[in-house]
């Protein structure tokens, strides 16, 4: 056999035939995408100051198409057009795209260690931003260098990220099992010191610490946008670009080096890209977990696990979800706000379970 065609015999086997679509697969991700449209809409209109569905959508077109009537006939008041659009809408965008990294995150970090119970959370990425971001807040800035709540919570983040890598390296090798244990380790041990900073510090920085602890989307703004919205981008066109090399390491390490697939390379890759989306998320929205380690099962259920399908379902599907969650979070208990790590758990959590006793459980590799 010529290199070319044991080449093309490799890709084949890496990247197995599609079976027919059926009508729900086809429209799955096209409907995902129409409902965060929708949903950024019924967001813009959702809050104390009264806006319409349609006084919303005019208000959010204004801004992007000038020039438009509405904008200056005096129909719309000036404190709607800020409610929308400097306060509501940003925080739904922020809610999509951390949904989005938090659900790639849980996805990418499955394959790499090939294992279903895998999730940012379990790297101890988050509760390295926690250490910095409750330092920042107890202690205050000079304690964490002069930086920020959000920038304290990257840098925890970061620095946990090196550590858990350096734990997991062995003889130049990253082993996938190593990699969880030292990750669950290295939480617990960050979790600790989170929780004594808690119950030493002042009584009103608590409520700060447990909201940024749960997570919240409730001061976003445009600016905050910009570096987990780049970080999500650029790893999707990547993992979009790799999903044959997904595939393959569904079937093993042994056997991904056979499809021709650098497996250390890819690994390393796959973890760089699974703390970059876990630390600019939790950086900027706090803690919330349940969506790295729901989200992707529910789309193997929905579309199956090939990751040419599957990616895009639980992008979309992961932003969809935690926008909806931001929208129960400031509605159902209103004027308080619930914390978002608790309504994703109550939320999720019933939906999942519904899904996992359908048909769908067997394509998810949860019921055989």
């Amino acid at each position: 056999m010529s290199v070319d065609l044991a080449r093309q015999a490799n890709r084949n086997a890496a990247t197995p035939a599609r079976p027919r679509r059926s009508t729900l697969e086809r429209l799955l991700t096209p409907t995902l995408v129409l409902g965060i449209v929708v949903l950024l809409v019924v967001s813009g209109s959702t809050g104390p100051l009264q806006t319409t569905f349609l006084e919303s959508l005019r208000i959010m077109a204004g801004h992007l198409i000038p020039g438009l009537p509405w904008m200056s006939d005096g129909s719309l008041t000036v404190s709607q057009d800020q409610a929308v659009w400097s306060f509501r809408l940003p925080r739904a965008l922020l809610a999509g795209i951390a949904g989005a990294s938090l659900a790639l995150a849980g996805a990418l970090l499955q394959a790499n260690v090939r294992n279903p119970l895998a999730e940012p959370y379990i790297l101890g990425v988050s509760a390295g931003a926690g250490v910095g971001a409750v330092l920042a807040i107890v202690a205050g800035s000079t304690a964490v260098g002069g930086l920020g709540l959000n920038a304290s919570a990257f840098a925890g983040a970061a620095a946990a990220t090196a550590l858990v890598y350096l734990l997991a390296k062995q003889d130049g090798v990253i082993a996938p099992s190593r990699l969880i244990l030292a990750g669950v380790a290295l939480g617990s041990l960050l979790s600790a010191i989170t929780n004594f900073l808690t119950i030493t510090t002042d009584a009103q920085n608590v409520y700060s610490v447990l909201f940024f602890l749960l997570g919240s989307v409730s001061a976003a703004t445009y600016p905050q946008l910009l570096l987990p919205g780049v970080a999500l981008v650029a790893i999707s066109v990547f993992a979009m670009f790799r999903s044959r090399a997904l595939n393959a390491f569904l079937a093993g390490d042994e056997t991904a080096t056979a499809l021709g697939v650098n497996v250390e390379s890819l690994r390393r890759t796959l973890l760089l890209a699974t703390a970059l989306l876990t630390a600019t998320t939790v950086a900027v929205c706090g803690g919330i977990g349940f969506v790295g380690l729901v989200v992707p099962h529910a789309a193997r259920m929905l579309v199956g696990s090939d990751h040419r399908r599957m990616l895009p379902v639980t992008i979309f599907g992961g932003a969809l979800f935690l926008m909806l969650t931001d929208l129960l979070a400031r509605t159902v208990a209103q004027p308080a706000e619930i914390p978002l790590g608790i309504l994703t758990a109550t939320v999720g959590a019933p939906f999942f379970l519904w899904l996992m006793r359908g048909n769908g459980a067997v394509r998810g590799g949860i019921k055989r």
